[in-house]
């Protein structure tokens, strides 16, 4: 039977051209606002490492003032140095990461090589592993350059295209901040979307900024001579630049610390040891408070720092609202056009048609405007996000349109004009075929 209804329907569209095409556009218009919002919101709020963060943990301690004027009850996101060392020293945790990031200085060890500034990732050994990044040609340092301060480079795919176009560039030094650096490693595409790390650092993106162009030992970094920064910086007392000078200050958190814990119990076991450590950092007298410590996963370190911009998901709801508008106006058209249809009804109803018979019939016809006004949003869909790659906004590049959401348009699309045209069907179906026949 469904075959009928569908020849019915395409006959009943082409009868009345102008309504469908109405319909239909009314359902284009609302699919793509809404797509368009929602594919924006998709790619904020997905998972950037979907097969490592089930183990992937942030641990964070308090070493602020009691009295810190408006101190907020959670901890500070980022460790002061010497915290970041007692824990990365701990050894807990089977595989762990101290990192920070900025911009340094790097040219080829040739004469009259140009000079530039190029982003870099200050990190330990276990990086690399924790967050499965690839590489193309050699590996990642080992623990031992950590400890001996090595200076070694891991460089991107696309530095190691723009220095020594793409060719195996293992062996090969670089000169960063006036140091020799040898390349020990080039890794392939990889950049986690949002980056669960530097989710503050606006000035270079944020959690959408562009991979970093190299990756260097963290404790040779800290020695580099530099006046670039360290990464995100909270400073308390009367120097609020103290960090600025000395990143070993005691009154200033910048590093960045992940650890790896496979099992529930190793993480019940961290987080005792993080409360262990605040405990005894509180009875020599570093901490003024008592332990206050977290342990989130990166999935809850993501919604915790609020990653999806308001202004996103309150721009999702207006698209969806538009949607709400887009459907009830295809209501009122669909009324219209079952009911300008009361006479074949009636005489459909007159040979035999049962009630149901003609509700589905009509629901068929809406199925059939849903599609299609689906594919036709699609189009919209499309201009919608390129406008928003226009934005001046870190997220722009994000905005992209996958097979999972062309899905999602249609079948929105579908089930949208299906529940628009529940109502205007069972009007139809409820025609009193002995008055339409009469009227004929």
């Amino acid at each position: 039977m469904f075959g009928y209804y569908l020849d019915l329907a395409l006959r009943s569209l082409r009868r009345n051209k102008v309504l469908s095409a109405l319909m239909m556009l009314a359902i284009a218009l609302g699919i793509g606002a809404s797509i368009t919002m929602l594919t924006v919101l998709h790619n904020l709020s997905g998972n950037p490492l979907p097969q490592r963060s089930g183990v992937l943990f942030h641990p964070q301690v308090d070493p602020r003032p009691a009295n810190l004027p408006g101190a907020s009850k959670e901890p500070p996101d980022g460790l002061t140095y010497l915290d970041a060392v007692n824990l990365y020293q701990l050894g807990i945790a089977p595989r762990r990461a101290v990192m920070s990031a900025n911009w340094l200085p790097t040219r080829l060890d040739a004469p009259d090589s140009p000079l530039a500034m190029r982003t870099d990732r200050a990190t330990t050994a276990d990086f690399f592993a924790m967050f499965d990044v690839p590489f193309v040609y050699g590996s990642a340092w080992s623990a031992q350059d950590d400890a001996n301060h090595a200076q070694v480079v891991v460089l991107s795919k696309a530095l190691n295209q723009k220095l020594f176009g793409g060719a195996d560039s293992v062996g090969k030094t670089l000169v960063i901040a006036t140091k020799t650096f040898r390349v020990v490693g080039v890794i392939g595409d990889w950049n986690p979307q949002p980056h669960f790390y530097d989710v503050d650092d606006v000035n270079d993106g944020g959690a959408f900024a562009d991979a970093e162009q190299m990756y260097l030992p963290f404790f040779t970094w800290l020695n580099l001579p530099q006046d670039y920064g360290y990464g995100p910086m909270r400073c308390w007392g009367n120097d609020p630049n103290a960090g600025g000078h000395d990143p070993k200050a005691k009154q200033c958190t910048w590093a960045q610390f992940w650890v790896e814990l496979d099992t529930a119990a190793q993480v019940d076991s961290y987080r005792s040891a993080l409360k262990q450590y605040s405990e005894q950092q509180h009875q020599l007298g570093r901490f003024q408070r008592a332990p206050n410590v977290r342990l989130r996963g990166l999935l809850d370190w993501l919604d915790y720092k609020h990653v999806v911009p308001v202004t996103v998901r309150m721009q999702t709801w207006i698209a969806f609202g538009v949607l709400l508008i887009c459907m009830i106006n295809t209501v009122g058209l669909m009324v219209a056009k079952f009911l300008r249809k009361s006479g074949e009804i009636g005489v459909r109803r007159a040979l035999g048609a049962s009630g149901r018979a003609v509700f589905l019939q009509c629901l068929v016809e809406a199925g059939v405007v849903g599609v299609a006004g689906g594919l036709l949003g699609l189009p919209l869909a499309w201009i919608g996000l390129w406008m928003v790659r226009q934005q001046p906004v870190s997220f722009a590049a994000s905005a992209h349109l996958d097979l999972s959401m062309l899905g999602a348009a249609l079948l929105l699309a579908l089930l949208a004009t299906l529940g628009a045209g529940v109502w205007p069907a069972w009007r139809a179906s409820r025609v009193a075929p002995a008055l339409q026949v009469k009227s004929l």
